[in-house]
This record gives structure tokens, C-alpha cells and sequence, in this order.
């Protein structure tokens, strides 16, 4: 992740996350890291990340597209994630994520 921020969009169900995903990287350039099922409740979160101007913008669109298909239940750009996040961010459960490997 580096220096790169991060944005995360929370919403109900998989078809909001999906239509937040496609907004997110069609508004601005970042990079779609993936998606995670919560546990219950039926939240999907998407993780995107690129520089801080382009998260905001792409997060911002997210969201609005998002709204229109469920709800949104909350949005987060992080700056400078700090080190160490990134095995929260990409993880097991994280979906779609390309995880760096000991030869990489």
C-alpha cells in the first residue's frame, strides 16, 4: 500500500458493493483492491486505493451510486494509512485482492 490512501465503502448487500466498485474506478484512477463480505448483516465492503484527491472523488461517487441501489453505511478515505494496515485491508477475506507471496 505504501503511500497510497485508502478508500472503503461500506453498503448493504452485494449488488450496491458491485455498483459502488464499477463508479469508484470509473470516476477517478484508483486501483480496485477488492471486496469483503462482513460477518452478518449482509454488508459487503469495497477497498479501493490510489492518491488521496482521486480516493476522495471515486469514494464520493461510490457512495451516490451505491445509495441508489441499497443503503450506504459508511464511507472512509485514510490519507496515509499508517504501517501495518495493510493486513487488515487485504486479507484472507478480501476478495479479488492480489496478496504479495515470499517470491514477489
Amino acid at each position: 500500500m505504501g503511500h497510497l490512501s485508502l478508500g472503503l465503502i461500506e453498503t448493504i448487500g452485494l449488488v450496491a458493493a458491485i455498483e459502488a466498485a464499477d463508479a469508484a474506478v470509473k470516476s477517478a484512477n484508483v486501483t480496485l483492491v477488492g471486496y469483503e463480505l462482513t460477518k452478518g448483516g449482509g454488508m459487503t465492503v469495497v477497498k479501493i486505493q490510489g492518491d488521496v484527491g482521486a480516493v476522495s472523488a471515486a469514494v464520493a461517487a461510490a457512495a451516490t451510486a451505491a445509495g441508489k441501489v441499497n443503503r450506504v453505511v459508511s464511507t472512509k478515505v485514510i490519507a496515509r494509512p499508517a504501517a501495518g494496515i495493510e493486513g487488515m485491508v487485504v486479507n484472507k477475506d478480501t476478495v479479488g485482492a492480489v496478496r504479495k507471496t515470499a517470491e514477489s
